[in-house]
């Protein structure tokens, strides 16, 4: 929702919440003030000269003269730096605990006066003043981290880091005040990606990007930072791809200059990363392999993104103005009316009471467990907005619940923080309290007696209205950080995080036997474990049309491959083209899902004419059709991280070109889908990768790589399928049957599918198929021997 927008306009600011917000955007001013040290001068730091080394399992310490590296290769072949003592623990991003070891890694002199760890996957150099290599075994150079830089709030005597002496660590693991910069060389080909939910494009340009979750409002595809930020990048070259994750959860900024190369002079500028963090430890993660293998080790470390129920992947529809329960049954009506497949329908905060959450308004919504039943009977689920403000008011039932609990965030004097969101004047839960998880956990139960089949998490970056600066606690505002105690300039960015954590459990506690379904619209790296997101209040237009398919494609590859926009944007009301286009994107993207605010129109695909109408029901029909594939999607992102939704290099990420392709995708590997994002278009250049390609509709046959015209008529979008692919789709009886394209001549192809047994934790088998020409005529033969099972349809 327009949280800042709302606020900062001169009708909120004229009435009684607007003052509140006024008067809580002073507070929050005046607590920093007093609270947070004053800057002072500071003096900066290096590591100095390397004085020894220590081995330790998977690597070794290595002792500077003013610092100290900890470098560990794991199992599985992840490279873990840590500076100044830092661990890989504790740590919110990380699933469990740290991975064991490599055995076989062992720390050994370096010819310069530096030292290596050498493994079977890396090999990672330090030299003697701290700049690290990581390099494939082969010594083809990944990424350079030259020595870092720290800037310490008092002058500190030089402290020499002896062998064994882990714990003499400098300011920099953490205190208040310390800050840091490192920056890094990359290859001069290479191009960035990630770092979180951004507008721009899957691939980030040369820039500056704050790490910091913020609730921009109505936002348009320049604006930075949006609602998730993560220091997760992906960076992709000729000589490999590797992700590098800074485990550090304050404020900061990365910085991208991406390189040039010489043209055969031998003078290439390699590109670069600046990473400034304003405290917190300077430790990292670097994973290296194929886009895959990157994904699968990502996920192996920070944990399995959530399995959906199957329900979650068809469409659903949600507004900010379902006013009462007649409003609710009269949408749900016209789709069914039309033979419309709706999955599910959400409700925003108006069936809230007084927009209090875990309540409803009785006036309104006199009997939701009977209206909940009423469309679940026709398929349809309800999913309810859950926000994170508590309303501070003596005599409100969660309120004094949570005091009870001493579950509310705090400030440096013992105080409530107050701040003011929908209800008015609130206080919120501190998640990074194990305590106040539990407690907030166990309201989940009210949600399910009202008959919701999942939540849907908003206004958790957090956002606290505000008239002038930041629309979020008091930076000063304290947390307990799981014991640790600190202040929310390191929890910021792992609220929401923490919050779907706390969230995902008391689901799972309450209802053991069905899979949790929720999605959140701010988090930090691990949030996958819980859920997805969506693109949050992006504004209607052609812009954010195009922002929405970049904010699906990086965050995939940030780890989280459930995703989607606000079909039709949130603010405005969208053109019949506009709004069938967007539609037409969404029915191929993670989470497909109409919304907008109360003000911004309609979004039901009857109000835009016969033609969308027509043409929004082919792409509804589509998704039906295309379920089972979705479903083996979602298992394989569960299984092994890789996203739904890649981007076109994803299988050949040495094609330069297609690195640069950011408006078109694909669907898993068997799909390639080139969205209309600009008016008028009736035709479209695709950019292909290496191979054969059918167009669906047609059938005609394009041979990659290289860029093709395809047609792109009003009533659907190019969808081109990879020769040899068989994917598992609905067939007319209901049943699962396979759509078999051809491979090309002196080639196989392949197909898999993983069906789903339920909404609950059964275990389905892969099941995987060749595809052969035999005669002119395509085979299909399954891996393990028996019958294939299901019907075979040849579309080529």
């Amino acid at each position: 929702m327009d949280a800042r927008g709302l606020a900062r306009s001169v009708r909120v600011v004229g009435s009684s919440q607007g003052v509140l917000a006024l008067r809580s955007a002073w507070r929050r001013r005046r607590a920093d003030a007093v609270t947070l040290p004053r800057q002072r001068g500071e003096r900066a730091r290096v590591p100095g000269r390397v004085v020894g080394a220590e081995e330790r399992p998977g690597g070794g310490m290595i002792f500077f003269e003013r610092s100290s590296l900890r470098v560990r290769i794991a199992v599985g072949g992840a490279v873990f730096c840590g500076w100044d003592g830092a661990g890989p623990e504790p740590s919110y991003a990380l699933a469990g605990p740290a991975p064991e070891p490599d055995p076989r890694a062992g720390l050994e002199p370096d010819k310069d006066g530096g030292w290596r760890v050498v493994s079977e996957r890396l090999l990672v150099t330090v030299s003697r003043t701290g700049t690290v290599d990581v390099r494939t075994p082969g010594g083809v150079l990944l990424r350079r981290d030259l020595p870092p830089r720290w800037w310490e709030p008092e002058p500190a005597a030089d402290a020499l880091s002896l062998p064994g002496d882990e714990g003499a660590a400098p300011p920099g693991d953490g205190a208040p005040g310390a800050r840091w910069l490192q920056r890094a060389e990359v290859a001069a080909d290479a191009r960035f990606f990630g770092l979180g939910g951004r507008a721009a494009g899957a691939r980030l340009r040369n820039g500056s990007y704050r790490l910091w979750n913020h609730d921009p409002g109505p936002f348009r595809p320049e604006q930075d930072p949006l609602y998730i930020t993560m220091p997760v990048q992906l960076t992709v070259a000729d000589a490999g791809t590797h992700l590098v994750f800074h485990d550090n959860s304050w404020d900061g900024r990365v910085t991208l200059h991406e390189g040039t190369e010489g043209r055969g002079s031998g003078h290439d500028r390699p590109g670069r990363c600046e990473v400034r963090m304003s405290g917190g430890p300077l430790r990292y993660w670097v994973i290296a392999g194929p886009p895959a293998r990157v994904l699968h080790g990502w996920a192996s470390l920070t944990g399995a993104p959530a399995l959906p129920p199957r329900w979650a992947l068809g469409h659903h529809h949600a507004r900010w103005g379902f006013g009462s329960e007649r409003e609710v049954r009269r949408v749900a009506a016209g789709y069914r009316e039309r033979g419309l497949p709706l999955r599910a329908l959400h409700l925003d905060i108006d069936h809230f009471r007084g927009h209090r959450v875990f309540t409803v308004d009785r006036n309104r919504f006199p009997d939701l467990p009977g209206l909940a039943a009423e469309l679940a009977s026709d398929g349809v689920r309800l999913v309810s907005i859950v926000d994170p403000a508590v309303k501070a008011e003596r005599g409100d039932a969660l309120y004094e619940s949570g005091t009870a609990s001493d579950a509310f965030v705090r400030d440096a004097q013992g105080r409530e923080v107050r701040g003011v969101v929908w209800p008015g004047e609130t206080v919120f839960p501190d998640f990074t309290d194990p305590r106040a998880r539990k407690w907030w956990a166990g309201l989940y139960a009210e949600r399910l007696e009202q008959g919701f089949s999942g939540v849907w998490h908003d206004m958790n970056e957090p956002t606290s209205f505000a008239p002038f600066g930041d629309p979020t606690l008091p930076r000063s505002a304290r947390h307990a950080l799981e014991g640790r105690g600190g202040d929310h300039r390191e929890a910021h960015n792992v609220y929401a995080l923490t919050m779907a954590e706390a969230g995902y459990a008391g689901l799972c506690e309450i209802q053991p036997e069905r899979r949790p379904f929720l999605f959140s619209r701010s988090g930090w790296a691990g949030m996958q474990r819980y859920g997805g997101t969506w693109s949050g209040d992006v504004a209607t237009g052609w812009p954010g049309l195009r922002a929405s398919l970049s904010l699906v494609l990086g965050l995939g590859l940030c780890g989280v491959p459930y995703s989607g926009p606000d079909v039709g944007g949130f603010t405005g009301s969208p053109s019949p083209e506009l709004y069938l286009r967007w539609f037409q994107l969404g029915a191929y993207l993670p989470l497909f899902r109409t919304h907008s605010a109360k003000w911004a129109g309609r979004r039901e695909p009857w109000e835009f004419g016969p033609e969308v109408l027509a043409a929004c029901g082919a792409a509804m029909a589509e998704r039906e059709r295309l379920m089972p594939y979705f479903v083996t999607l979602a298992q394989l992102a569960h299984r092994t991280g890789a996203p739904y939704v890649r981007p076109v290099w994803w299988q050949h990420p040495r094609d330069r070109a297609l690195r640069d392709c950011d408006d078109a995708f694909l669907l898993g590997d068997a799909l390639l889908v080139a969205p209309v994002l600009e008016p008028g278009a009736r035709e479209r250049r695709v950019r292909l990768p290496r191979g054969r390609w059918y167009d669906t509709a047609t059938g005609e046959v394009f041979e990659g790589p290289g860029e093709v015209r395809v047609p792109a008529p009003a009533e659907r979008i190019p969808v081109l399928a990879r020769a040899g692919a068989a994917i598992p789709v609905t067939g007319p009886d209901g049943g699962t049957e396979l759509e078999v394209w051809a491979p090309a001549p002196g080639r196989t192809g392949s197909g898999l599918v993983i069906a789903d047994a339920g909404d609950g934790w059964e275990h389905a088998d892969p099941e995987r198929f060749t595809v052969r020409l035999h005669g002119g005529e395509p085979v299909v033969v399954r891996e393990a021997g028996g019958p294939v099972g299901y019907r075979v349809r040849v579309r080529s």
